[in-house]
């Protein structure tokens, strides 16, 4: 198991540092500089360069390279000129509700998906596996900011049961000590999350309800109960761990969509501001925080393979 982990330790490794190198020279290569993306692209020769020698800009490459290696473990981004702040500040002030948001979105939607996936497998090829099929179909084809669009117009408009979008102001875990103001955007969001993980679940449950040792079990005398929960539904979790493991970029990116419409200030309506006001290092920075949350997903979901598959810790080809 040791083996095992340490190898995908340093895959992520030399990811990592594949996309900090990617980002570095997206950086540097903006048309006009970072000079003209700050200073606006009226800005005079003199202020250019004086721009670019105080920010380290005339260095050779691989020393401006060096010095942004070194101070990405001290959370060393870059300067957000439209915020006036170092990028990671800007960053901490965001993350914290996005992850409480979406990581609340994504909780709901397991403990939806996962029962629903094993009832339509328990009612296979009748009314209520065809109806929760359609459903989820529906759901999973739906773009958020349409299904957002539809909840705003249903119970904030017409209705006039819940508020449009959160308090900008609200604390991260307000979503749960006033979840009113939270309740369409976690819907949003999690509806469409519970379409997806509930078609993995039903089809992970089928596979393993037809493989040999299901078919030993039951010879043996097993309960349908007990093959179903004890046997077949372990192993066909093994899919939706890859899920939950790789859902980590989408908690941190924030649903951009979905923070966009409900105006919600996470990491999603950060990153688009920032597009908007050509904020580049804002927008590099978030891409960082991105690409690590990725990478750590990735890690997570293997862990829990070792922990849920016994084969991944001896067997040698995994």
């Amino acid at each position: 198991m040791i083996g095992y982990l340490l190898r995908r330790v340093i895959q992520a490794v030399i990811v990592v540092l594949g996309v900090v190198i990617i980002v570095f020279l997206l950086s540097r290569l903006i048309p006009g500089g970072e000079a003209h993306a700050v200073l606006g692209p009226k800005a005079t020769p003199a202020l250019v360069r004086e721009f670019n020698h105080a920010n380290g800009f005339t260095q050779p490459l691989w020393v401006q390279f060096w010095h942004y290696l070194i101070g990405l473990p001290l959370l060393h981004l870059g300067y957000s000129y439209k915020y006036t702040e170092p990028v990671w500040d800007v960053i901490s002030t965001r993350l914290p509700k996005t992850l409480v948001l979406v990581g609340t979105s994504t909780l709901l939607a397991l403990a939806v998906a996962v029962p629903l996936g094993v009832l339509q497998v328990v009612r296979k090829n009748k009314p209520s596996d065809y109806a929760l099929t359609g459903l989820a179909f529906v759901l999973y084809s739906m773009p958020s900011f349409f299904l957002g669009t539809l909840l705003i117009e249903w119970f904030a408009f017409d209705a006039r049961l819940l508020p449009v979008s959160p308090p900008s102001n609200a604390s991260p875990f307000a979503v749960w000590t006033d979840p009113k103001g939270f309740i369409l955007p976690v819907l949003t969001l999690a509806a469409i999350t519970v379409a997806g993980f509930s078609r993995y679940m039903r089809s992970s449950l089928l596979d393993a309800m037809a493989e040999d040792y299901i078919r030993t079990a039951r010879a043996k005398g097993a309960s349908g109960r007990r093959v179903l929960y004890g046997h077949a539904l372990r192993n066909a979790l093994i899919p939706i761990i890859t899920l939950i493991g790789l859902s980590l970029p989408g908690i941190v990116s924030g649903a951009v969509i979905v923070e966009d419409l409900f105006n919600y200030p996470g990491m999603g309506l950060l990153t688009v501001q920032a597009a908007e006001n050509a904020d580049i290092p804002t927008v590099l920075g978030t891409t960082l925080v991105i690409t690590v949350a990725t990478v750590v997903g990735s890690l997570v979901a293997d862990i829990l393979y070792v922990m849920v598959d016994p084969r991944i810790r001896y067997g040698g080809t995994f």
